[in-house]
């Protein structure tokens, strides 16, 4: 699958629901050129500064001066990566990055006898219960939609493209969010702050195979999947859990876009929730806070449009859909620089600091969101010290 893909009928009436413009010239994504593959395989993007980042992430981390960004800040990070660093590793020689760059093999088989099920709507709570009773903070779910699922992923091992495949008959995606610790993000950008990522993608890990083993023991399809297989945020977005903000993130409204997803594609009958309409992409339409605070200027300021306003054709820049779009190389070029992730933009997001219920939050997402935007452009919470952080952990 790689030229332009039609809309399929069933799915018009949550695109619209979604605010999804999908041209026709549409074509899904390629994961070979995602800037994190992309930094193994070109020139253009890899540098000693791109090797050293991931090279961090191991027992070379390279502690320097600042605050964050020392021995102790390097070694909680990787811990928390540690499980997910299992999980994904495991396959490497077959060429697989289980979670990443490839979806998670399954531990169990598929029992031979199906259950009897309950009616779609009861199937779909009780999904969504257990999810809770692994630890998942959210949960969704919505459509399969092969318009977000990537053509190729790399073989890891020699770095070519390989079809991205799944098994036949899938039908539905049930998206788990993970919300990453709000004190941790609060000290970006720092290697520190990292552990909050690493954190999540470890518990996420644990969550997603845990949750596919159960359908599975049912006598139902289900894969595990983290940031492989497909773009995690239409699916989210569509399982109804939050919209698309500027920075690229889906902003929840519990927590804003300090959220990391997992997803299981499966064949289970499960009733599908609605597309919301929550008032925060409309927010996020005026506000520039993450744009503005962006080191490397890597964040559009403009509309959303199909094109990429800042991403100069780049071939790291999903287009043919209209949204808000990074330049990646910028970004992440950043990040090598740090040798750890930033996520400033998620930090000064005003959705991180007012959830649901709050007075802000209720000001955002209403017609009176002007006075939410003077007030946050007002009242900006500083960067939390890291060393504040190792205080408070004591």
């Amino acid at each position: 699958m790689t030229g332009p893909v039609r809309t399929p009928d069933h799915l018009r009436a949550s695109d619209a629901a979604a605010g999804f413009e999908v041209a026709d010239d549409f074509a899904p994504f390629n994961q070979m050129n995602d800037i994190f593959t992309r930094a193994m395989w070109d020139d253009r993007v890899r540098s000693a500064d791109t090797d050293a980042f991931f090279a961090s992430y191991r027992m070379e981390a390279a502690p320097r001066r600042g605050e964050g960004f020392g021995p102790r800040d390097f070694a909680l990070r990787n811990a928390a990566w540690l499980v997910s660093d299992i999980i994904s590793n495991r396959a490497a020689e077959d060429g697989l990055r289980e979670g990443f760059q490839g979806a998670i093999r399954n531990d169990t088989p598929v029992a031979a006898q199906r259950v009897d099920l309950a009616p779609p709507e009861a199937e779909a709570a009780e999904i969504k219960r257990l999810a809770r009773f692994f630890g998942a903070d959210l949960c969704g779910i919505t459509h399969i939609d092969p318009r977000w699922h990537y053509t190729h992923r790399p073989d890891t091992k020699t770095m070519e493209p390989v079809p991205n495949t799944l098994p036949d008959g899938l039908t539905h995606v049930i998206v788990m969010g993970h919300e990453m610790d709000k004190a941790l993000v609060d000290t970006y950008p720092s290697a520190l702050a990292g552990a909050a990522t690493g954190r999540e993608y470890s518990h996420e890990a644990a969550i997603v195979m845990q949750l596919a083993a159960y359908i599975r023991n049912l006598g139902f399809e289900a894969v595990a999947s983290m940031n492989d297989t497909a773009l995690v945020i239409p699916y989210a977005i569509k399982a109804g859990l939050g919209e698309y903000g500027r920075n690229q993130m889906v902003i929840t409204p519990d927590f804003g876009p300090r959220v990391r997803f997992s997803k299981i594609f499966t064949d289970m009958p499960l009733a599908v929730d609605a597309v919301r309409e929550l008032g925060i992409a409309r927010y996020c339409r005026d506000c520039t806070i993450c744009a503005d605070a962006c080191p490397p200027k890597a964040l559009p300021k403009g509309a959303p449009d199909f094109g990429a306003e800042v991403a100069g054709g780049s071939p790291s820049t999903q287009t043919g859909v209209r949204k808000w779009s990074a330049n990646c190389e910028a970004c992440f070029g950043y990040w090598a620089k740090i040798k750890t992730d930033c996520a400033i933009c998620m930090r000064v997001c005003p959705f991180n600091h007012h959830a649901r219920g709050t007075l802000w939050y209720r000001l955002a997402t209403s017609r009176w969101r002007l006075i939410a935007r003077w007030w946050a452009a007002r009242r900006r919470p500083a960067r939390l010290k890291p060393s504040k952080w190792w205080a408070q952990s004591r």
